[in-house]
């Protein structure tokens, strides 16, 4: 249960997007906003918790 939790914390923290903070996570809140990539063919998936939460990047 508690690595569910803390694998839980660190996405919601580390990666998720928050409206309310222009779509970054509260870990790079005060951080420059990260360039854009226009191709869209050029996403990389991870998978956390057996595959219950996906995390997207994408690649330069």
């Amino acid at each position: 249960m508690r690595l569910t939790v803390d694998e839980y914390a660190d996405h919601h923290n580390a990666h998720r997007p928050h409206r309310s903070l222009g779509q970054r996570s509260p870990d790079s809140a005060g951080a420059p906003e990260r360039p854009v990539v226009d191709d869209p063919s050029r996403v990389i998936r991870r998978d956390r918790l057996g595959g219950l939460i996906h995390e997207y990047a994408q690649v330069a």
